[in-house]
């Protein structure tokens, strides 16, 4: 039976210095062809939602910021992008997709290790389905102290054996420094 792949919230709003590398890792992952089907969730930050009402953060409310990244649009289908508003881990219909489909097991990549990856892995635990978290996949756009963080809380809570390499870091734990573009 194949194995779904979840890409958490890799979007042109959450690429900085500590994520730009996400995009081009998730696409090789996906190139391997050892998940089936390869579903994405977006972040969309809603006037009325908690980031802006709570914290009077504005970003992450529309076009471009909310795109899936250009390096992984050739995937990209509608019918299989789930939005979601804040931290609310897996979108309603993302979980009765995957209920309906008997999926017992997940993977999960995507951005920001320390919120949406660690809520929606942690959800995805409370509803019997196995999250396997593919760690040189995922980041956070905090830096490398915010990404530790959340593999450590998700090692306590999912199990330290459900924290995984795909091995795609090239032995950097890190995010590698971008080449200048001349």
């Amino acid at each position: 039976m194949s194995e779904p792949l979840i890409i958490v919230d890799v979007q042109s709003g959450f690429v900085n210095e500590f994520t730009h590398h996400i995009g081009q890792r998730v696409a090789r992952l996906i190139e391997r062809n050892e998940y089936t089907p390869v579903l994405f969730t977006r972040f969309v930050n809603t006037p009325d939602g908690p980031y802006q009402k709570f914290l009077d953060w504005h970003s992450c409310a529309n076009e471009p910021e909310i795109d899936i990244v250009p390096e992984l649009q050739p995937w990209v289908q509608p019918e299989r992008v789930f939005s979601k508003l804040g931290l609310c881990g897996i979108p309603d219909d993302l979980r009765d997709y995957l209920m309906e489909q008997c999926f017992e097991r997940v993977f999960i990549v995507g951005i920001d290790t320390d919120m949406c990856v660690l809520k929606i892995a942690m959800d995805f635990f409370d509803i019997g389905i196995e999250p396997i978290v593919l760690t040189d996949c995922c980041a956070s756009t905090a830096g490398l102290q915010a990404h530790l963080a959340g593999l450590a809380v998700l090692s306590r809570n999912i199990g330290a054996f459900r924290l995984r390499e795909a091995g795609l870091s090239e032995g950097s734990l890190a995010a590698p420094v971008q080449k200048s573009r001349e």
